[in-house]
């Protein structure tokens, strides 16, 4: 539909139709990981960065976790290192640490700054190492400076929501000898999420959500308490790379935070449709008794 199609009183019923939820999420914490298809995509990544800006200026506390896989392995190939990958994880040698730093710590993270305040947020880039964020130890020696989370800091980033900052934070770790580690994102956020106690945890991916039939996205599984999707899970319906994402929904929600979604990152403005609106878009994760 373009502008002269949708006229003034379209767009104020739009606005006063969001107002329920506006209400709900203003001084709530919402945490968004953010990474996949929706990352690479020029047009999709503007409009990721354009949701958390207007959620921001509504009130309402967004806190940005991402990746960046495609930008290191772009990286590693310039710089002439080749990527391996053990079980879907990238194996990382001190040099390729070194690679994981400055693509996630450095090029991701400040372009992903630079953008929200091109939307009008005020956003403060941190990696994981930051005010000891996130510590970690080595997770499997087959995989080296891999890390699996010790300790979530969360006052570096509760400061900054107080000042009125979007935090953006990239999933790097460290642990007390100086070592640097690289975090899978999805496990980071779902721990950063439950150490700020959120309402509410976006993970943005290149799949629709749970599906019934993993081919067929008219079987997307809309709402899954932690029992349904252990169930789920048991019946091979949840597999392959969607086992560790549920995982890290159920640790969230035990963690304290409210309701997971996993989401389609490659729909335009799937977050704020998710928030702001009846339909909602993803599967949504919750508590048995949520």
């Amino acid at each position: 539909m373009n502008d002269n199609m949708f006229s003034n009183a379209q767009r104020a019923e739009v606005l006063t139709q969001a107002l329920p939820y506006i209400k709900q999420y203003v001084g709530k914490v919402i945490v968004v990981k953010y990474g996949g298809n929706a990352m690479i995509d020029e047009q999709l990544k503007q409009q990721v960065m354009e949701d958390i800006a207007l959620l921001w200026l509504i009130g309402v506390k967004v806190v940005l976790v991402h990746g960046g896989g495609p930008e290191i392995s772009d990286l590693m190939k310039k710089l002439g290192k080749e990527p391996k990958f053990v079980d879907g994880l990238r194996v990382t040698d001190k040099e390729t640490m070194d690679i994981v730093q400055m693509a996630l710590a450095g090029k991701v993270n400040k372009s992903l700054v630079t953008l929200l305040q091109m939307k009008g947020g005020h956003a403060v880039g941190l990696s994981g190492m930051d005010g000891g964020i996130i510590e970690a130890r080595i997770k499997d020696e087959r995989l080296g400076y891999v890390g699996e989370i010790t300790k979530v800091r969360a006052k570096p980033i509760t400061d900054l929501l107080e000042k009125n900052y979007i935090p953006v934070i990239s999933t790097v770790a460290s642990d007390h000898e100086g070592n640097s580690y690289n975090i899978n994102g999805d496990t980071a956020a779902a721990r950063i999420a439950g150490a700020l106690g959120a309402a509410r945890l976006i993970m943005m991916t290149d799949v629709a959500g749970i599906l019934r039939d993993k081919d067929d996205p008219s079987t997307l599984i809309t709402n899954v308490t932690i029992p349904e999707a252990k169930q789920l899970k048991a019946e091979g319906v949840i597999s392959g790379g969607m086992i560790p994402k549920v995982d890290c929904c159920i640790d969230a929600i035990n963690s304290g935070v409210r309701t997971v979604t996993i989401m389609d990152g490659r729909i335009p403005h799937a977050i704020l449709m998710e928030l702001l609106t009846d339909e909602g878009a993803g599967s949504m994760v919750v508590g048995e008794n949520a």
